[in-house]
């Protein structure tokens, strides 16, 4: 059975508080030291919460693509390995529906404020939407077939999820959308006031820090469980092998 060592337990622990220490800097930065933007006031701040979870919803489905493939990979040529990148691929997915989540409830919070409608059918609006559920059924598919091959199939089926976060990023350059324009690489008066990238910058940092702590937290925990699972398989073969007195 796997052992985490203490040093490493120690190592995710002290990132751990990394990470909290690091979100409250940017909960003190977007609250209470930048200032309030001129058009939408204080509810601007969502800013703060829905762009970075936002973002972070376009970069884990990339690690449960990865860790999907090398399960397809593995899976018949060492079977030990591709446990551990389903693992890895199971956990990938619920950060990311954690953090889509998020972004969809933050910007719908801030659209309602903002454009006075909870939800408008534009290209990012929907696209977003559509990763979404593309990673509730993929975890639905893994809690609920029956087929014996749900592994498999949740990993084809992060291939097609994968491929709707480009469709995603571009959404606002593709196409004339409701939601604003690119922060990012948009038209030259894209962009953020200096005063609010610490804010920024600060929470994009915490939110990144929590979302590898509790990708690493739930992949121990399935590691955990398939060992535990392996090892009632071996006994109960054990047990079916010894011969009667």
């Amino acid at each position: 059975m796997e052992q985490r060592t203490p040093s490493l337990r120690s190592v995710v622990w002290l990132w751990f508080g990394i990470a909290i220490a690091v979100l409250v800097v940017g909960f003190r930065q977007a609250i209470f030291l930048t200032p309030t933007d001129a058009a939408q006031g204080d509810v601007g701040r969502i800013f703060y919460y829905h762009v970075p979870s936002a973002m972070m919803g376009l970069v884990f489905p990339y690690v449960n693509f990865v860790a999907a493939l090398a399960y397809l990979y593995w899976r018949r040529r060492e079977p030990l390995r591709a446990l551990a990148a389903d693992a890895l691929a199971l956990a990938a997915a619920e950060v990311t529906v954690v953090f889509v989540s998020i972004g969809l409830l933050t910007g719908m919070l801030w659209g309602r404020a903002a454009w006075g409608i909870w939800w408008t059918w534009d290209a990012r609006l929907t696209t977003y939407l559509l990763l979404w559920l593309l990673y509730v059924s993929y975890l639905l598919l893994r809690r609920f077939s029956s087929t014996g091959e749900s592994h498999t199939l949740s990993a084809v089926l992060s291939i097609f999820a994968a491929v709707d976060v480009p469709i995603v990023y571009m959404s606002i350059r593709w196409w004339r959308t409701q939601h604003p324009a690119p922060v990012f690489g948009g038209d030259p008066n894209a962009g953020m006031d200096k005063s609010m990238l610490p804010a920024f910058f600060w929470n994009l940092a915490g939110w990144a820090l929590w979302g590898i702590f509790i990708l690493i937290f739930r992949f121990a925990l399935e590691r955990r469980r398939q060992i535990a699972e392996q090892e009632a398989a071996l006994q109960a073969i054990e047990a079916s092998l010894e011969i009667p007195q």
